[in-house]
């Protein structure tokens, strides 16, 4: 199968910019949301990006134009589905949500579509059936920002054609990304499984208030080398993501453990939710600069 027109569902961050890489790599793209507001402010923010790619000698005015005359921003999904090669799928990681506007896409979409599901903890095994063809879905994580992390997540599961893996493997090289293919179904998949061990570590350190969030981040980029705290990911990925994320899980297992950690429960109950918002653990200006 060859992939030529991709559906991506849900305009916010990731939605938008895995919208912009397609496009960016010669591909016919709709990404579309249910609410218009989002639309336009993911359309504004694409017409910025390619602007500044383009004064920064990044991008010629012509590889501009061309990639979005590629890309349509929409509300109408019947007209943006109803030729889609692939879906990829990037709304909240919240399993009803996933299920409900799955089942609504799958009403458009012909009967070849792939789908690629942008979860960063959820297994596709718990909506795959929300389909016609459950052969057909699969995990497909990318990282944030999209436009920048090169990779991506393709997890099997159990309902996964091998032909759906291959098209997934395929289709991400293409967009100068480098897969990674987890072989079978576990919460959280890799990155997000290693990650999610480092975070749970940090903020129970600064719940206990063993060390300040500046020192935490310090030890963990200048001792174990890694590019950034777990407090400044957090803050750049979503603190509302995390917590989501974390409540989901907890949903489904009960456990006392699976909790969000105290800190994240403040934050987010006070929508400081990161470098979106420009408060999370940290405080950042009007141009995501940290202050």
């Amino acid at each position: 199968m060859k992939i030529e027109k991709v559906l991506v569902v849900g305009c916010g961050t990731m939605g938008g910019q895995i919208a912009m890489q397609t496009a960016l790599c010669g591909y016919q793209v709709c990404a579309y949301d249910l609410k218009p507001e989002v639309v336009q402010r993911a359309k504004a923010y694409s017409d910025k990006w390619f602007a500044g790619r383009v004064a920064k000698g990044r991008l010629t005015e012509e590889q501009a134009r061309q990639a979005q005359e590629r890309l349509n921003f929409t509300t109408d999904l019947p007209q943006a589905a109803h030729e889609a090669d692939l879906v990829i799928e990037a709304v909240p990681d919240v399993a009803k949500i996933k299920r409900a506007v799955l089942s609504q896409v799958d009403q458009y979409v012909p009967e070849r579509a792939i789908y690629g599901s942008n979860s960063s903890y959820l297994v596709s095994s718990v909506f795959a059936d929300a389909v016609r063809h459950p052969e057909h879905v699969a995990n497909f994580h990318f990282f944030n920002p999209a436009l920048v992390m090169e990779l991506v997540e393709v997890v099997q599961g159990p309902h996964t054609a091998p032909e759906t893996v291959d098209i997934l493997m395929d289709f991400a090289r293409s967009i100068r990304k480098s897969p990674v293919l987890v072989k079978k179904e576990i919460y959280g998949f890799v990155v997000n499984r290693i990650f999610s061990a480092i975070t749970k570590e940090a903020c129970y350190l600064y719940d206990q208030g063993v060390a300040s969030l500046e020192d935490i981040d310090t030890a963990v980029k200048k001792g174990l080398g890694h590019p950034m705290g777990p407090f400044d990911l957090l803050d750049m990925t979503g603190i509302d993501l995390e917590y989501n994320v974390l409540m989901e899980r907890f949903r489904n297992t009960q456990d006392p453990a699976d909790r969000p950690a105290a800190v994240l429960v403040e934050h987010y109950a006070r929508g400081e939710y990161g470098r979106k918002t420009n408060k999370g653990f940290y405080e950042y200006d009007e141009g995501g600069k940290r202050k």
